[in-house]
């Protein structure tokens, strides 16, 4: 919801503004869309025609406007997205190592990493939704900032084991939260949000790039060529490295069939969700130096 309000205002806002929704006609619709397109990607254009179409839908069904023009749009190709990459296991073991000493993003960068979350469902994580007293010690992946809370698709709702080095971040990371609150007093939100700003209140996706970017900084990689999103890529790559099938992949990841993970994450390429936990144990034992 809140991704979607600010491609309103950054992309549609200043159109809409100076032009009153019943005077919105085909052309304006299709003319902004084509401006978008040369500096957005393709999914980012369509997410705006989808906003777009919402907006006069609503208006619509107010009597505010006789047709819904954005419906006669067809949303025009943007330009071509950065290509995701994966890190090699030595670069994840420099990023969990200097992860270690930030104490902001540790338990992000170490549970993204070994488990394959989305950032949309860590930001959206819940001690509710975590067990660190279980044997085994789980996380259930089934929120996201998605409007509603919805996870990507159905099948995305997962509970997963978490790797030992995970369940050590997380139970460290809880006890920072516990003195951050104590700190914030009557300013802490109480939100239960595992991963918040210093006052309770959640994450935005702009902020946990600029903290991962300083990890990444740290552990010595380029940290304008890494984003969040792709300790997921890497999560599959790793798994794929250590002879792991990718049917067995695709559930950890929550796919709905092996197809997206082959074309979409695979750079070499609900029974059992374990083996993700024992594939990471076994990459990063007891610790990111295995000392």
């Amino acid at each position: 919801m809140v991704n979607r309000a600010i491609l309103a205002r950054t992309h549609l806002v200043s159109v809409l503004s100076r032009r009153r929704l019943v005077e919105l006609t085909v052309h304006d619709v299709d003319a902004r869309l084509a401006d978008r397109a040369t500096m957005l990607s393709t999914d980012t254009v369509h997410r705006l025609h989808g906003i777009l179409r919402a907006v006069l839908r609503r208006a619509q069904a107010h009597d505010h406007v006789k047709r819904n023009v954005a419906l006669l749009v067809d949303p025009p190709r943007g330009t071509a997205g950065r290509p995701s990459k994966a890190l090699t296991a030595d670069q994840a073991t420099r990023l969990l190592k200097a992860a270690e000493a930030d104490d902001a993003m540790r338990a992000y960068v170490v549970v993204s990493l070994l488990t394959g979350a989305r950032t949309e469902e860590l930001r959206a994580l819940t001690w509710t939704h975590v067990d660190l007293d279980g044997k085994p010690p789980t996380v259930a992946l089934w929120r996201s900032v998605r409007a509603g809370g919805e996870t990507k698709t159905r099948q995305s709702r997962r509970t997963l084991e978490l790797p030992a080095l995970a369940a050590e971040a997380l139970r460290v990371h809880r006890t920072s939260q516990l003195h951050a609150q104590l700190a914030a007093g009557e300013r802490w939100k109480g939100t239960d949000l595992v991963f918040c700003t210093s006052v309770g209140t959640a994450l935005d996706a702009a902020n946990v790039r600029r903290s991962f970017r300083r990890v990444a900084a740290a552990a010595g990689l380029d940290a304008q060529a890494w984003t969040p999103r792709e300790l997921r890529h890497s999560f599959v790559s790793l798994l794929s490295s250590t002879g792991m099938s990718i049917e067995d992949i695709s559930h950890l990841v929550g796919h709905a069939s092996s197809r997206v993970t082959e074309v979409v994450y695979r750079k070499e390429l609900r029974p059992v969700l374990t083996r993700g936990a024992s594939a990471m144990d076994a990459l990063f034992p007891r610790g990111p130096s295995g000392a």
